[in-house]
């Protein structure tokens, strides 16, 4: 139904078709390329205009269909001023209320005249009303839809009733956009899914019966438009991958045992699970083609030690390696443990951060240009303009989802003899479905086994009521030499937020313990500020950080052992195991404290049953996944990572192989068609892969 209380004005009839110039400017007002991308804007929710309900039989109700005549009603002087009238059908009244009634509504809008509204229904003072529905005059007669109204996502100026003409409008001209069935009669039933013009039907004109269902994650419908997203997306990743694969980078393979003098002088022996993930990288590096190779680990797996034997292959070959990390803290971390390894063997690695001094960079640039090999750590300031590598021949990138697209792809452009190899490292565990679904153009390496001599972390579960014993047991703890993480979700208090705020905790801790010393760390200090708190606790000149979730990923404090986690029910799954993995980094056991405050929602009391139990992190995060769903899951992802408009890569699963197999066989046999499910649903992601 049009919305005519804000418009004032009479729908077009569905019937009517719009033309081309103004579906372009109406697709381009909602961020969208081409026109048919429209049937692809899905609905939030449906209402159901085919059935009025008599005015005799109301009851409280989220939204029904009214229609009566005017019976009375009141208004209040000004341009745009409040309605009161009583609408009546022969059987029954309700009371009516509008917020904001256009000049040109009070004029048409007079007893006597049929009104049709939706809207909630509520107990009033003298009966049912309904407070600001949609309404339009209407004939007694006039017939009502025979399916359900889809409700989008819209802007300023889109309205309700325009999507959906246009949306009719195209519905009738599917062959004309090139909008066709993909797969073949036997694939559709093989899969379970719907033919696509029918999906598209179902979802953007459902029978009332079934509006509820046709968004779940089952039905059909949603699903056959999960495919085609899955689709697109594979399509994207394989487009990338062929043209990596098309392009050359140098064959690196050590010729004199450089990498196996590095690993003898580590001072540990590499786990079973490093060693494979050594072999699989050292396999890329010594092929032409580019490597693309994500290594996944859980926290304190030894990445950092994966990275350094693929820098020594890498060195042991003649060229140059460049590790990029997100913080100078870190990078300051991988440059005290890569000079360790390397300097006693002649190679003494380069740093290049955002705050070294402008002799340092001229001297650091001058031996990248000469040609001579060499391993250089920094942060942002290794994609600078004036950085020129000579013989880059790895690109490594920590925590790679801390740096947008452009910039890692700008630091790996920096080869000039072919394209550097590409080395991501991440300590967040991505489950399998959806590394599939984000990560298909790369090679994926897991570190699923922990060095020996870790003594492991001790979880418990706590109520906020018991603070003052862990006080007292954190107290205990620093005497014995031992630093604490206070960690906790706010930065100062509000009145709309619950929990305990990052500065009130460090004043009341710096009260309870006079006698230790006590850091305060938080996303709004200024980045040199909080590089100085961090790398005092890292020196051990404080004994306890307080801290909100901007503690440095992968920092390695060996005397941290124990953790507080205040307000741990508001934190995700894998967002907990990530903050407890802090500690017992070294040969003393962690201890993790999850404070919680009562009552606990069912989905929250199964997070911290999860941590208290579970240890692994490729479990945490399937779980989480599962818990919170892609969307949220995702939502911390760096600008041009892609997200799932339809597709969930929990409940479609199932379809992520066959996703795949279909890809390469359209881009094998019918790659114009392939061209056009990208334009269709990957538009900008085809521009994230490089297109």
């Amino acid at each position: 139904m049009p919305d005519l209380v804000q418009k004032g004005k009479r729908a077009s009839s569905p019937a009517r078709r719009t033309d081309g110039a103004a579906l372009a400017q109406l697709a381009a007002r909602l961020g969208l390329s081409r026109i048919e991308e429209l049937l692809f804007h899905l609905p939030l929710r449906y209402e159901d205009h085919t059935r009025l309900t008599p005015l005799d039989a109301l009851s409280p109700a989220d939204a029904v269909l009214v229609q009566g005549r005017i019976l009375q009603l009141k208004a209040e002087a000004g341009r745009r001023s409040g309605l009161w009238l009583r609408l009546g059908d022969g059987r029954g009244t309700v009371d009516v209320r509008f917020f904001h009634v256009h000049q040109a509504q009070r004029k048409t809008w007079q007893v006597g005249v049929w009104l049709r509204c939706y809207g909630p229904v509520r107990a009033g003072a003298f009966g049912y009303e309904m407070a600001h529905p949609r309404g339009r005059l209407v004939q007694p007669e006039q017939p009502l839809p025979t399916r359900a109204l889809a409700v989008y996502p819209t802007v300023a100026g889109v309205s309700q009733d325009r999507l959906r003409r246009a949306v009719a409008d195209l519905l009738t001209r599917l062959p004309a956009l090139g909008i066709s069935e993909t797969l073949s009669t036997a694939r559709l039933r093989e899969l379970g899914l719907m033919a696509l013009d029918e999906a598209l039907e179902s979802i953007h004109r459902p029978l009332p019966e079934l509006m509820h269902r046709v968004l779940t994650p089952q039905h059909p419908a949603r699903r056959r438009l999960a495919w085609e997203e899955l689709l697109a997306d594979q399509l994207v990743l394989r487009r990338r991958r062929q043209r990596a694969r098309s392009q050359h980078s140098p064959s690196l393979c050590d010729p004199d045992g450089f990498c196996g003098r590095v690993e003898a002088g580590l001072g540990f022996v590499l786990t079973p699970a490093q060693r494979r993930v050594v072999a699989e990288v050292r396999a890329d590096l010594a092929r032409s083609t580019p490597m693309l190779r994500m290594v996944q680990g859980d926290v304190g797996s030894g990445k950092t030690a994966v990275a350094a034997l693929a820098a020594a292959v890498v060195l042991g070959s003649g060229w140059q390696a460049a590790l990029m990390a997100p913080t100078e803290l870190l990078a300051e971390q991988h440059l005290k443990n890569f000079r360790r390894w390397f300097a006693p063997l002649g190679i003494q690695p380069l740093a290049l951060l955002g705050r070294s001094g402008a002799p340092a960079r001229r001297e650091a640039a001058a031996r990248i240009q000469t040609g001579e090999p060499a391993l250089v750590i920094g942060t942002h300031a290794l994609f600078q303009d004036w950085l020129q590598f000579s013989r880059l021949g790895l690109v490594m990138v920590d925590e790679q989802h801390r740096f947008g697209v452009q910039q890692r792809l700008a630091l790996q452009e920096k080869g000039s003899d072919g394209v550097p190899h590409q080395l991501v490292l991440t300590a967040t565990p991505i489950p399998r479905t959806l590394a599939m679904g984000l990560f298909a153009d790369l090679d994926v390496s897991v570190i699923d086994g922990l060095p020996p001599g870790r003594a492991g972390i001790r979880t418990v579960v706590l109520p906020a009521r018991r603070r003052g014993e862990v006080a007292d047991r954190v107290q205990v703890a620093c005497r014995e030499g031992a630093q604490v993480y206070w960690v906790c979700p706010l930065i100062e208090e509000s009145e709309r937020a619950q929990g305990e705020a990052a500065q009130v905790l460090f004043e009341r801790l710096v009260q309870a313990f006079p006698d230790l010393r006590l850091g305060l760390l938080h996303g709004r200090l200024a980045s040199s500020e909080r590089d100085a708190v961090m790398g005092a606790f890292v020196r051990g000149e404080l004994d306890v950080l307080v801290a909100t979730t901007v503690i440095e990923v992968g920092v390695d404090v060996p005397r941290a052992t124990v953790m507080v986690v205040e307000n741990a029910e508001r934190f995700g799954l894998a967002q907990l195991h990530q903050l407890r993995g802090r500690v017992g980094r070294g040969a003393s056991p962690g201890n993790c404290v999850l404070l919680y405050e009562t009552p606990l929602s069912r989905t929250a009391r199964a997070r911290l049953e999860t941590l208290r139990e579970v240890h692994d992190g490729f479990e945490i995060a399937r779980r989480d996944l599962a818990l919170r769903g892609p969307g949220e899951w995702l939502g911390t992802r760096q600008t041009g990572e892609r997200r799932w408009r339809v597709a969930d890569p929990v409940s479609d699963a199932d379809l992520m192989a066959p996703a795949q197999v279909e890809a390469d066989r359209l881009l094998d046999e019918a790659p114009a068609l392939a061209a056009r499910l990208i334009d269709r649903w990957q538009n900008q992601a085809e521009r994230y892969a490089g297109a």
